[in-house]
């Protein structure tokens, strides 16, 4: 290791370093070089599906990371929604945040928020990267989508501040993000830079209104996005931008707490660097905890903790400036929260929910749009033919994860089966390598289910020879539809598990009514 970090105050600089980074690993088990720099210092942990088995597990897991270092932040992507990491393996149970802002009532959105917290103090996490406060104006957005609460600046700023003060209720740290704003793009940050070419004034009025919102009810973190915005710095994207993090958040909107960058394995931050030269810009430019990404290494963690000390030892990145970053993130622990793990969460963890809460499923079903007569033809002959699955490739924020009605089959619960319709109906699936069949030859009524099915060629091509030979196809749009809804015959605007039992249920209901008038 550099000589910068060793002894005396070098090894102030290396626990400070240490503290600022938040790596991933590989598998459900800590590997020991994780344990071993924990207990040196060690920032946190960001937690992906990849570690979790079931809640009981993640409980014991995340026990022995806070053993190895209490003040650690042991993060994870829970939005609850099509992006959540403790439900990877069914989906999770709650209405995302697009549904909650259709339905436009603050207790809920509040209460969901709860609800996360809740499950997330039960397998000891103490931090979640949500909620997503990005307005998705741009419907050809391929990453934000239905994780938005909307496209108007002023309901995603109060629901922004409701989800935040009720994860925090819990004792949740939130991170509203992607600062400052990711939803007016067409490209993925995961795998290249997009830029958002704003005018000042429609920055300060739309995209910064939710992290507004979300600062003034106190959110102690805020993550970063990998955008590039010309209008304020030309050359560095946001993650790595004095001019945005110090000047822009730090300075005009006055944040004082923790700034997290999103993941710099991600080819917006590190792509033509590397991992540790980003490192070094994101400290610099104003980040206090730097999320690596994920599967990473003991050999990567020093590389990057080496890069930070040559930067400090070249004067290209101040001591203080590191220091700064290292208490902040320390000064997370100082705040009251549950301690979790596994004996103290045993309760919580086996009562983690596994569908919408009774009561709620009509408000979900009532936030659809439902074109008119696409239940009559849907029901029309009193069962569902042929369900055309569109799969499509999932952008890596949201990962591999059941969804939609598919869920309900893919993992199901003894409490709540599957409907009929869905297990009964003949199933075939689309993807852009695979061409539909003969159109006439299938069983109908026929459901195309998929998401944002207008950004996908395959899927609307398919669409278009369906609709011109047949009148009872039916199109179920579980992404963020077109402004013209033109594929989406009924949009769910969110495709969890939750969503997904409610239009299942919808789709039942109206099939038995069919029947009884028949």
């Amino acid at each position: 290791m550099n000589d910068v970090i060793q002894g005396g105050d070098g090894q102030d600089l290396r626990r400070d370093i240490l503290t600022t980074l938040l790596p991933g690993f590989a598998g459900p088990e800590a590997p020991g070089w994780l344990l071993d720099l924990l207990a040196e210092g060690l920032g946190g942990v960001c937690v992906f599906g990849s570690n979790v088995v079931s809640p009981a597990q993640l409980a014991g897991l995340t026990a022995e990371l806070r053993a190895a270092n209490p003040l650690a932040v042991v993060a994870i992507d829970e939005e609850g929604g099509d992006v959540t990491r403790l439900f990877s393996d069914r989906g999770a149970p709650y209405p995302g945040n697009a549904v909650l802002g259709r339905i436009d009532d603050l207790e809920l959105t509040r209460a969901v928020g709860r609800a996360v917290g809740d499950a997330l103090v039960a397998v000891g996490c103490t931090m979640t990267f949500a909620p997503d406060a990005d307005i998705n104006s741009n419907a050809q957005n391929p990453v934000i989508g239905v994780r938005s609460f909307g496209a108007e600046p002023g309901l995603v700023a109060r629901h922004t501040a409701a989800w935040v003060e009720g994860v925090q209720s819990a004792g949740i740290d939130a991170s509203a993000k992607h600062f400052p704003g990711h939803g007016d793009t067409a490209t993925d940050s995961h795998l290249a830079l997009p830029v958002v070419d704003l005018p000042l004034d429609a920055l300060q009025e739309r995209e910064l209104a939710p992290f507004r919102a979300a600062i003034a009810v106190g959110t102690r973190s805020i993550m970063t996005s990998h955008i590039l915005l010309p209008q304020l710095d030309a050359e560095h994207p946001a993650t790595l931008s004095p001019r945005i993090l110090h000047g822009l958040l730090r300075g005009e909107l006055g944040y004082e707490g923790v700034i997290v960058s999103d993941a710099l394995d991600m080819a917006g931050a590190s792509g033509g660097r590397g991992i540790p030269e980003a490192a070094v810009l994101a400290l610099a430019a104003g980040c206090d905890l730097l999320c690596i990404g994920t599967d990473n290494t003991g050999e990567q963690m020093e590389e990057i903790a080496g890069a930070i000390a040559d930067a400090v030892a070249a004067g290209r990145l101040a001591a203080a400036r590191v220091a700064d970053a290292a208490a902040r993130v320390r000064g997370l622990a100082a705040v009251a929260r549950p301690t979790g793990g596994a004996a103290a969460s045993a309760a919580g963890v086996a009562g983690l929910p596994l569908g919408l809460p009774v009561g709620l499923a009509d408000r979900v079903a009532a936030s659809f749009h439902v074109a008119p007569g696409a239940l009559d033809r849907l029901c029309a002959t009193g069962s569902v033919g042929t369900i055309v699955r569109i799969e499509t490739v999932a952008n890596i924020a949201v990962g591999t994860v059941p969804w939609g009605p598919f869920a309900l089959a893919a993992a199901p619960d003894p409490e709540r089966p599957a409907p009929a319709w869905l297990t009964d109906a003949a199933e075939l699936v689309l993807d852009a390598a695979t061409p539909l069949p003969d159109p006439a030859a299938l069983a109908g009524p026929v459901v195309v289910i998929g998401k944002d099915l207008h950004r996908h060629a395959f899927a609307v091509d398919a669409i278009d020879r369906l609709r011109a030979v047949r009148a009872d196809v039916v199109t179920v749009d579980m992404g963020w539809p077109s402004e013209d809804l033109a594929y989406a015959d009924v949009a769910t605007f969110g495709a969890s598990r939750g969503v997904a039992e409610t239009f299942a249920e919808l789709v039942q209901d109206a099939l038995t009514a069919t029947a009884e008038v028949s």
